[in-house]
């Protein structure tokens, strides 16, 4: 049972999340919920944590990371189609060749196309012969592949190094989306997509990466993030 400071808090910390992409600051958490003091925003979060409702990501500032919602929170408080907020899944990513499951199963075999750069692009290695069971809550209606990220360009979106990326394939997607993008017919990268007029740019999600600027002719969209996977 949260508190209502609690309830406040996570609920704020999670519309941050849905809406930019990152979590807020601890000043716009103390102004958000009126509090006196920073120690008082400490003391919410450990609470949050402690009772399984947030997680604190190592080696980074603000990083915060919503695992669950209350079941009495209002389903517009819950995570939206159509912006990515990493939503983690513990898996062994053990390949599993050739099951399938139904359509009501817990769970779908989906290909897995090996690694996929989220720093510098690198080529995409495919093997039609491998595959990864997948939670089917992480699927939407259409078709779906799963990639492993190397590199750390995403960190500030809650995707590292390792995890393991559940794409929908399509062909477009909605400005500020993170999508596989297949660059001059030879690269592919794991990027957040922007339109500005005629150009394309691909956004890294680390101060570290600069970002790219293509002519719409060379960037091709190969499939829109939906889900992650993180080996513990």
């Amino acid at each position: 049972m949260l508190t209502r400071k609690q309830y406040q808090l996570l609920v704020f910390i999670n519309k941050c999340l849905k809406d930019n992409g990152v979590p807020p600051s601890f000043d716009e958490m103390k102004a958000a919920l009126e509090l006196r003091s920073k120690s008082g925003v400490h003391r919410l979060i450990t609470g949050l944590e402690e009772r399984g409702f947030i997680r604190r990501l190592p080696h980074r500032a603000r990083a915060l990371e919503v695992l669950r919602l209350p079941e009495n929170a209002p389903q517009t408080e819950r995570p939206q189609v159509g912006r990515f907020s990493p939503r983690i899944v513990a898996n062994n990513r053990n390949p599993l060749i050739g099951a399938t499951a139904d359509a009501g199963a817990e769970a779908v075999s989906l290909p897995f196309y090996g690694r996929i750069a989220a720093g510098t692009p690198i080529e995409a290695l495919r093997d039609d012969s491998a595959h990864i069971d997948v939670p089917a809550t992480l699927l939407r209606n259409g078709e779906h592949y799963a990639l492993e990220v190397e590199g750390d360009s995403m960190l500030e979106a809650g995707i590292f190094d390792g995890d393991t990326v559940v794409i929908e394939r399509c062909d477009n997607a909605e400005n500020g989306a993170i999508v596989v993008a297949l660059v001059d017919d030879n690269e592919v990268t794991l990027k957040r997509l922007r339109r500005k007029g005629d150009s394309i740019a691909l956004e890294p999600a680390n101060k570290a990466y600069e970002t790219r600027i293509f002519g719409p002719d060379r960037v091709k969209v190969q499939g829109r993030l939906v889900g992650l996977m993180r080996q513990y």
